[in-house]
């Protein structure tokens, strides 16, 4: 029968000197001694012991054999035979020994080890790690403390038992659990048993935290800049600071240094990038990137806000871009920014400018210079009117178009004559008030100019609902009518200049608003209603939307007169809009929105999309855009196993319109327990009449290190349901190399 020794009986045996055969009378004494130190304060934790045979040896030992266990300070130790001096405090355990600590695990056929001190060593460990469920082996096992271990000639790998698809070996590795690292010496990584990766000195992190040293070196081709070679270095200068300087190695053009720094204090914060190729082998010039964002609390409700972006050169992202984010760019923004804030109001200043980077293919105009920019808002609540006040001061430079300082203001004050969650009715009156002094290359008779309309709407609706079993299932069916009148008079606006105005698109969210133009430099007139009904299927449970239809019309009482591009329709009625989204099962959903004119009999546009997302690393989206005389395009994209391991990747944008492919992405992955293979090719427009592909090759090693270029940004970026399976939180790459 297996002998479990209680607590107090092992204390008790911790003073017993001689063998179990000694006389009943020192017995006797050695209890009573025992039992007044238990009385005093205790100054040492005790060891607890527990084993099919207890044993004591000499003065001061205790021999436990048989699945003998001893536990002290949160330390676990386990083995066929311990031998404890208890003067001493030292433990020579042999025989399947098993240290645990803090969830860690050590393991190996002899310990020698200090209780007090913690230090001491195990022959032929073999260490599992619960930081990051790493796990290795190594000749001998240097036991500093309970945090510090140095290991001899050791493996490490984060692959599950019984598989080493990939293992770090080295001659010797440091455990820090104080700072969560490994530090390694010569080590060098295998992978299918082939060496793919040495280094002098390795350092890799045993959780998520952020660390200085190299991250892992960056592989891959584009067709501007060739093959490519990428090896960033992370400076963790303090927990509110760091740093990232990574030589990007191009065959074709030279090394272009990407520098970024970033800082966080309790008042202020940004990033600075700095990205420098001193000398461009095709370009024959040095080509520079900076591009600072800071924000700042200055005292009360003031902040600030500082957003600069310039490059050296129109083709500056044509040529260097990797991503389609990037080549797309063509105005670069160069903004700075006051704010001050109160519970009821609001100032900005600003003063912005863009840099205009031209395609020779395709050139644009350059938006106009704000210098500066002042606004205030306010809203208050008086006796239950909403009284609300946006001002605005400009003055707009251009270097080729004319120039002038423009100020609105526009109070409004709103009364809701009914306000209740199942009906609503709320008018508005607002005075939209502009005023233009011309500047420079202006051709006007008039050096100023104004226009003054008030504005006048009612906004009510009403929302019905009622209990609905469908198909076995309870749900809340609605039906929400709403209607949305507007009056603005007609005023010739023609001779008015035009700075940031626009016609907007005809939506859902636009047919409820006051003006039908972007911007303050048209007013649209108006005496219209716009009539639209929102029906939805809500789960009772949940309140899931499983079905949502939308259907709104616009009558207008008076032809709007006030036009910027093309006339408005000279008809009383507007397009149709038409919309409908939901569930069909859990894993299909689809969006759509329609856009008809009665007029004319025929659509104007219309999207739909349908999405198959049954699982994670499952999913398929299909989409279809069309807009007359403009646009037709065709979306696919997805993600979907092709077997156990393999995955395929992919998105398709073509359009039908100009028969051509505007973007497309094709990969494959492929998952095994602790590594991900990912092949991924990208083609998209970065000019008119230019095109760049780039190639991603990356073998991840799960929790230790990435070789190759890292696809995952491209792919979350065109696949919307895109999975990262063998994804982990993290704060900062998972390891480093130094």
């Amino acid at each position: 029968m297996r002998f479990r020794l209680k607590p107090i009986a092992f204390t008790l045996l911790c003073t017993f000197a001689h063998h179990a055969s000694a006389n009943a009378e020192l017995f006797a004494l050695r209890m009573d001694k025992t039992f007044r130190a238990m009385a005093e304060p205790a100054q040492e934790t005790p060891a607890f012991v527990e084993a099919d045979h207890l044993t004591g040896k000499k003065e001061s030992q205790i021999e436990a054999t048989g699945n003998a266990i001893l536990r002290k300070r949160g330390q676990s130790i386990r083995a066929d035979r311990l031998l404890y001096f208890q003067d001493t405090q030292d433990l020579d355990a042999q025989g399947s020994v098993v240290l645990e600590q803090d969830g860690n695990t050590m393991s190996g056929p002899h310990l020698k080890l200090n209780l007090d001190t913690s230090i001491g060593t195990m022959e032929q460990p073999v260490f599992y790690l619960a930081e990051n469920d790493g796990r290795g082996s190594a000749d001998m096992m240097h036991i500093q403390d309970k945090q510090h271990y140095t290991l001899d000639n050791a493996t490490y790998t984060t692959c599950p038992a019984d598989n080493e698809d990939w293992l770090l070996k080295m001659r010797g590795l440091e455990i820090d659990r104080d700072r969560q690292i490994g530090v390694a010496h010569h080590a060098w990584v295998e992978f299918m048993g082939l060496p793919i990766l040495y280094s002098p000195w390795m350092d890799f992190p045993l959780n998520d935290q952020r660390k200085s040293g190299f991250l892992s070196p960056v592989f891959g081709s584009t067709t501007n800049g060739g093959k490519e070679l990428t090896l960033p270095y992370y400076w963790n200068i303090a927990p509110n600071r760091d740093a990232t300087i990574a030589p990007r190695v191009m065959t074709k053009r030279g090394v272009l240094l990407n520098n970024e720094f970033r800082y966080l204090e309790p008042r202020y914060g940004g990033e600075l990038q700095v990205d420098v190729l001193p000398s461009d082998a095709l370009a024959n010039r040095s080509r520079t990137r900076i591009a600072l964002m800071h924000s700042q609390a200055i005292a009360g409700g003031l902040n600030g806000y500082v957003n600069l972006s310039s490059v050296s050169d129109d083709a500056y992202f044509r040529d260097l871009g990797s991503t389609v984010n990037t080549t797309s760019q063509a105005n670069l923004l160069q903004e700075a920014m006051l704010t001050y804030g109160t519970s009821w109001w609001s100032a900005t200043a600003r003063v912005q400018r863009y840099q205009t980077l031209q395609d020779p293919a395709a050139p644009i105009g350059a938006p106009y210079k704000r210098l500066p920019q002042l606004t205030v808002n306010a809203q208050r609540n008086s006796s239950g009117a909403n009284l609300a006040f946006a001002g605005e001061f400009v003055d707009f430079a251009h270097p080729t178009l004319e120039n002038a300082q423009r100020l609105v203001l526009n109070p409004s004050v709103s009364y809701p004559l009914v306000s209740d969650p199942a009906f609503y009715l709320t008018p508005k009156v607002a005075l939209h008030s502009t005023y233009y002094a011309m500047g420079a290359n202006s051709t006007r008779v008039l050096p100023y100019s104004s226009r003054t309309l008030p504005i006048m709407s009612v906004d009510s609706g009403v929302a019905f609902e009622r209990d609905w079993n469908l198909f076995g299932g309870d749900y809340v069916h609605t039906l929400e009518p709403r209607a949305f009148y507007v009056y603005v008079p007609y005023k010739d606006q023609n001779l008015l200049p035009n700075f940031d105005s626009a016609q907007a698109n005809f939506d859902f969210t636009q047919m409820f608003t006051e003006n039908r133009f972007f911007g303050s430099d048209r007013v649209g007139d108006a005496n219209h209603i716009t009539l639209a009904m929102t029906s939805r299927l809500l789960e009772q449970a949940n309140g899931m939307e499983w079905l949502k239809l939308m259907v709104g019309e616009r009558f207008s009482f008076k032809t709007p007169q006030v036009n910027l591009v093309a006339p408005t329709t000279t008809t009383s009625k507007s397009d149709i809009l038409l919309a409908a989204s939901g569930r069909v099962t859990k894993a299909w959903s689809f969006d759509s929105e329609f856009q008809y004119d009665p007029n004319q009999s025929h659509s104007q546009r219309y999207n739909i999309a349908t999405r198959y997302r049954p699982e994670l690393g499952k999913s398929l989206d299909l989409g279809y855009r069309f807009a007359r005389n403009t646009l037709r395009q065709v979306d696919l994209a997805g993600q979907w196993p092709l077997s156990s391991r393999w995955r395929a990747v992919g998105r398709l944008n073509y359009s039908l319109q100009d028969g051509k492919t505007l973007e497309s992405i094709a990969g494959l992955e492929y998952n095994q327990s602790c590594w991900t293979l990912r092949l991924v090719a990208q083609r998209f427009t970065v000019a008119a009449q230019q095109a760049n592909t780039g190639l991603f090759l990356q073998l991840e090693l799960n929790d230790f290190i990435s070789v190759g270029v890292d696809p995952i940004n491209a792919l979350k970026q065109n696949i919307p349901s895109y999975t990262k399976l063998n994804e982990k939180p993290a704060n900062q790459p998972s390891s480093v190399l130094r």
